[in-house]
C-alpha cells in the first residue's frame, strides 16, 4: 500500500516518489486471481447473459474528436511522454489545456443521427454498446444536472439540437434495435474542482491523480464522492435501463486512498436494476464483475468473465489519418478472444461531424458478413478445451462443438487438415453444403476438405462437429 508523505517526512513516499510509484501501481487489467464472484444471485445470472454476448460496439466520442487527437490524456503533464505525440502546434501545456477545454464551444456535430448508428450496429451483429458518457476530461455527453461542462450546456452550440442529449438518444435508439447498454464513465474528472483542485499539494494537471491527499482533505474528497455518485445514478435512472456500468480510471480506488465507496453506489443502483454489472476496471474484488484487458488478448484461457477492448484502427479516439486493421486480423482477434472465454469490444472513434467513419463502418460490416455465416460458433457459446492450439480455437454450445481455423494470410486449404480434438464423428464446413469426410483418431481428427474448396484462403473457416451436449460453465 502506498503512503503519501511530505517531501520532508522520513520513511515514506514524497510527492515525486509517489507519482513514480503510481505509474507501476496502475495496471492494464486485473488478473483472474483477483476476481471475486458476486454475492448477488441476480448479478451472477446476468454475468451468464454477458458471457453469451461476445461482441460489443465501443465508441469514444467527445470534443477532442475535432482535433483528431488522443482523448483526455494530453491534459495530464504526467502522461505527456506518450499522450502528446499527436499534436505539435502548441508547446505550452497550459495554453493547450485551455484550447482543449474550450473545444466544447465549437463542438457541433450536425450530421449526428443516432438511429443510423443503431441500424449499423444491428447490421454488424453487435450485442451491446459501450459509449463514453464522460471521459477523464469531464465533458459530459448527456444532460447531467451536476455539471455545466456538457453537450447540453449553454456554451456548446449543439445544445439546441433535437439530439443534443447525445448519450440518451443513442441509448434509446440502440435499445429499440435490441442492443444492450453499457455507459462508459470516467471515475477521475479533470475538469472538476474537487479532483484537480487548485491551491493544493500538487499543481493542477501535474498527474492523473488528485492534486491533494484525500486523507488530508476529507471534506474536498467527500464533495467529489457525492458528485460522482450523483452522476452515476443519473446513468442508471435518466439514461436507463442500463446493463453494465463500465468504469474507467483505475487510479480511483481504495488502494490509492481514492475510495469513492462504489459498493454503496452499487446497492442503490441495484435496487433499481438488481442484475446491474459493474466493470470497475483494474480494481479487482467485488466491484469488478468482469475484467477488461485493453488492446490485447491474453495468452491463456480465463475462466472468469472478461472482455478485451480492441480498436478497429490505431487509437480509441477519431484520428484523421487512422489506419484500420484488416478484416482477417479483426476476425482472428474475435475468434482468439472467444476461444479463450471472453468477449470483444470493438472500438470505433466517432467523427466531429457526428458520423462513424465510413471506412470503419465498412470494415465492421465485413466482419458482420462473416458472422452471418459463422456466428453460431461465436454467439451463445463457451470456450472448449484445449481452447486454442496453433491456428485453431474451439467453442461449444448445447448442440455442437466448433473448430475455428485462424487461417494465416497467404495460406490455403489443402486436401486435409488435422483438428486436435477427440471423438469427432462428423463435420460440416459452415457456409458450404459440400460434405466433409472425417477420419477419427484417439486425440485428433483428420478432416478432408471438399475438392472445390482446396487451394482457397478464406478468412476463418469454421467446422461444426458432432453434437456433444450442453457446455455452459457456471460461476
Amino acid at each position: 500500500m502506498l503512503e503519501w508523505k511530505n517531501e520532508t517526512d522520513e520513511g515514506g513516499y514524497g510527492v515525486s516518489e509517489l507519482i513514480e510509484a503510481l505509474r507501476g501501481d496502475i495496471i492494464n487489467h486485473s488478473e483472474e486471481d483477483a476476481y471475486v464472484v458476486p454475492k448477488e444471485a441476480a448479478v451472477r445470472e446476468r454475468l451468464e447473459w454477458f458471457r453469451d454476448q461476445k461482441l460489443a460496439l465501443m465508441v469514444h466520442w467527445g470534443p477532442y474528436s475535432e482535433l483528431g487527437i488522443c482523448e483526455s490524456w494530453p491534459l495530464s503533464d504526467g502522461d505527456a511522454d506518450w499522450a502528446r505525440k499527436d499534436y505539435t502546434w502548441e508547446p505550452d501545456a497550459e495554453l493547450f489545456r485551455r484550447q482543449y477545454f474550450d473545444l466544447n464551444r465549437s463542438f457541433n456535430p450536425l450530421r449526428f443521427q443516432p438511429h443510423e448508428w443503431a441500424d449499423f450496429a444491428a447490421r454488424v451483429g453487435f450485442r451491446y454498446f459501450i459509449f463514453t458518457t464522460k471521459h477523464h476530461d469531464g465533458f459530459c455527453m448527456y444532460d447531467t444536472a451536476y455539471s455545466d461542462y456538457k453537450v447540453t450546456g449553454a456554451d456548446c452550440p449543439f445544445h439546441t439540437h433535437q439530439y443534443a442529449n447525445i448519450a440518451k438518444v443513442l441509448f434509446d435508439a440502440f435499445r429499440a434495435r435490441g442492443i444492450h447498454i453499457a455507459p462508459y464513465f470516467s471515475k477521475p474528472d479533470w475538469h472538476c474542482p474537487w479532483y484537480w483542485a487548485p491551491d493544493c499539494e500538487l499543481p493542477v494537471a501535474h498527474w492523473r491523480n488528485p492534486t491533494y491527499d484525500p486523507r488530508k482533505r476529507p471534506e474536498l474528497w467527500e464533495k467529489y464522492v457525492e458528485f460522482t455518485h450523483n452522476q452515476l445514478m443519473e446513468l442508471v435512472t435518466k439514461l436507463g435501463p442500463v446493463d453494465i456500468l463500465w468504469l474507467d480510471g483505475g487510479q480511483v480506488g481504495p488502494r490509492n486512498h481514492q475510495d469513492i465507496r462504489l459498493m454503496e453506489l452499487a446497492e442503490r443502483a441495484r435496487k433499481i436494476n438488481p442484475g446491474l454489472i459493474l466493470a470497475d476496471r483494474t480494481i479487482g474484488g467485488e466491484t469488478e464483475n468482469y475484467i477488461t484487458p485493453e488492446q490485447q488478448v491474453p495468452d491463456h484461457y480465463i475462466p472468469v468473465p472478461w472482455e478485451s477492448c480492441i480498436t478497429i484502427g490505431r487509437s480509441f479516439a477519431f484520428g484523421y489519418e487512422d489506419v484500420l486493421k484488416p478484416l482477417r486480423t479483426l476476425t482472428h482477434l474475435l475468434i482468439d478472444v472467444v476461444g479463450k472465454g471472453g468477449n470483444m469490444a470493438l472500438n470505433i472513434g466517432a467523427q466531429p461531424d457526428g458520423r462513424l467513419p465510413l471506412r470503419a463502418r465498412e470494415r465492421a460490416l465485413e466482419l458482420g458478413d462473416w458472422l452471418r455465416v459463422h456466428g453460431e460458433a461465436i454467439f451463445e457459446t463457451r470456450a472448449l478445451a484445449p481452447y486454442f492450439d496453433g491456428e485453431w480455437s474451439f467453442t461449444q454450445n448445447a448442440h455442437a462443438r466448433y473448430a475455428l481455423w485462424r487461417l494465416p494470410e497467404g495460406k490455403t486449404m489443402g486436401e486435409s487438415v488435422t483438428v486436435p480434438l477427440p471423438d469427432v464423428r462428423e463435420a460440416k464446413l459452415l457456409g458450404s453444403g459440400a460434405p466433409v469426410r472425417v477420419e477419427t483418431f484417439e486425440n485428433h481428427a483428420v478432416l478432408h476438405i471438399p475438392e472445390g474448396l482446396r487451394g482457397e484462403s478464406p478468412i476463418a473457416p469454421v467446422f461444426r462437429l458432432n453434437a456433444v451436449g450442453a457446455a455452459s460453465e457456471r460461476l
